[in-house]
């Protein structure tokens, strides 16, 4: 579904229904088109993901303010991988300049940092300092903002189910039927988004019609926003007219 963006001009954060049966409490998001967006102007493609940094600021202080509870951005997928290494190269480096600037703003704020993917793929100077800001913030009790890196949705159930599987073989977990303990329940517990609620709003940015191997199990029942509007162009504005808009569906998962 492609979004009109017309309304967003008149839109304030004041406009966001507070009611909890109204508010998602899971927001994730496709950010994409930062290539394209350099493109457009004739730049290098990390002048397109540099900006994108900038609109994660945004976003996040955003949700910080409305009190969205979890952020979940799709930062490095698996299939990243497969990009030139320069690119690949830049990308890294900027991640890690940018938990390195955001640490001081994730403490002001109460953010409290996870990562979800293959995270031993990263370089180990870049899982060094993810792994000391996430435990720099461990008791931080404001938005928990997710970065999904080298993350791939597939690769995560395959990880689920080894992991079943493990336990079966062991003797933890009895795979009769009538014994009830492989449920959906006991996938999700497998998954990196453990204890959390699913996502209630899945938005992707460019206009692309896919969810791009994101979070297969977990959005299952969200609803899905797609607007054209290119990742570094996203703004304050359009992120609070779509939750405006998630407010006004009726979200009946499968019930009349």
């Amino acid at each position: 579904m492609n979004f009109d963006k017309t309304e967003s001009v008149s839109l304030s954060t004041s406009d966001i229904n507070p009611d909890p049966e109204f508010f998602p409490k899971h927001v994730a998001i496709i950010m994409d088109g930062n290539g394209r967006w350099a493109k457009k102007r004739l730049l290098n493609r990390i002048k397109g993901h540099k900006k994108g940094t900038e609109v994660v600021r945004s976003i996040v202080k955003t949700c910080r303010e409305i009190k969205i509870p979890i952020l979940t951005l799709y930062a490095f997928s698996t299939e990243n991988w497969k990009r030139p290494k320069t690119e690949v190269t830049a990308l890294m480096t900027l991640l890690k300049s940018f938990l390195l600037t955001e640490q001081e703003e994730m403490m002001d704020n109460n953010i409290r940092l996870n990562a979800i993917g293959q995270i031993e793929r990263l370089p180990d100077e870049v899982q060094d300092v993810l792994r000391s800001t996430i435990e720099l913030t461990k008791s931080n009790k404001g938005l928990l903002l997710n970065l999904a890196l080298s993350y791939g949705g597939r690769d995560e159930i395959v990880r689920a189910v080894r992991q079943i599987a493990e336990k079966v073989k062991n003797g933890i977990i009895d795979p009769d039927a009538s014994k009830n303990q492989i449920t959906e329940d006991l996938i999700s517990d497998h998954l990196y988004t453990r204890a959390m609620p699913d996502p209630d709003l899945l938005i992707r940015t460019s206009g692309e019609m896919r969810i791009s191997n994101f979070l297969l199990w977990q959005i299952a029942y969200s609803e899905i926003f797609i607007t054209d509007t290119l990742w570094p162009d996203f703004d304050r504005k359009e992120f609070i007219s779509i939750l405006k808009n998630y407010q006004q569906r009726d979200r009946r998962f499968g019930k009349v």
